[in-house]
């Protein structure tokens, strides 16, 4: 198989008052992209800090509490992964690990199986704000479309990480992010497209939008949608098969053809994977 079709959720973000208000918002996003045949589902960074509006005693949760919901979430996202037949990539979840507070991609496959990779990269307010640990190890999944890689927001903005994805054989990254402002948004999608042309890979990308008045650092979000392709005759221009409209609450979704990619690589009008100088740098593998 070398097409999967793709669709990606521009989650907003409110206040609720119940985990049942998480669950009904996010089987509703589900359903809308089941309805388009997607075979992959994007979820945002961080979209599941909504559930610290719900609050305990009068006040928002503190992140180190968001971890509280972990079996929740992923009881939820099994369980619709299964009923959907969908592979379902919950964005981020806060877990908590050894005492360290992990910033974790999830993907749910149909069959009931959970992977996990955690953020490699921790920007500044991850850090002194919510002491987020780095991950320490990184693979690539396998699907019964293609391989897969998970790189969440900042992760993207490292040329390293994604030529080591692509050298183990990924052959579309998802990228969840969430970015409070356009510069932080634009860091995100342009470095995105850099990786689609310097690897000749499809990046799938998507962010936060709407705010949560009640929590610290959650209050501003910038996000837009984008399935990302190499620039090359063969995708569409500007190297873009789909994205949506800055801020609104919406999925987009496109199909992926992983044999497009493989065409280009042997004899595009550039071809920069084969090109890659390892006499003179490494290839990170």
């Amino acid at each position: 198989m070398t097409k999967m079709r793709v669709s990606a959720v521009q989650y907003h973000l409110h206040t609720i008052h119940s985990f049942e208000e998480f669950a009904a918002q996010v089987e509703h996003y589900v359903k809308t992209a089941e309805e388009f045949g997607a075979d992959f589902i994007l979820f945002p960074e961080f979209f599941t800090t909504q559930l610290m509006s719900i609050g305990k005693g009068g006040r928002a949760l503190r992140i180190d509490e968001l971890p509280e919901y972990t079996e929740q979430y992923l009881e939820l996202f099994t369980t619709l992964a299964k009923k959907s037949g969908v592979h379902l990539i919950g964005g981020t979840h806060v877990v908590e690990k050894g005492g360290k507070l992990y910033n974790t991609a999830h993907m749910f496959y149909p069959d009931g199986r959970v992977v996990t990779q955690a953020k490699l990269h921790i920007t500044p307010t991850e850090v002194h704000e919510w002491n987020m640990a780095a991950g320490e190890t990184f693979e690539v999944f396998e699907t019964d479309k293609g391989k897969v890689a998970l790189l969440t927001c900042y992760d993207i903005e490292f040329p390293e990480i994604v030529r080591m994805a692509k050298a183990r054989g990924a052959d579309v990254i998802f990228c969840p992010s969430c970015t409070d402002d356009r510069h932080g948004f634009h860091r995100v999608r342009y470095t995105s497209h850099a990786r689609a042309i310097e690897n000749q890979v499809y990046v799938v990308l998507t962010g936060t939008v709407g705010s949560l008045p009640t929590v610290d650092f959650m209050r501003a979000n910038f996000g837009q949608a984008a399935v990302i392709t190499p620039n090359d005759i063969p995708f569409p221009p500007k190297g873009l098969a789909a994205e949506g409209e800055i801020n609104d609450d919406m999925i987009i979704t496109a199909d992926l053809d992983l044999e497009l990619l493989y065409q280009v690589r042997e004899r595009g009008s550039v071809t920069t994977w084969r090109d890659r100088r390892v006499d003179l740098y490494t290839d990170w593998n």
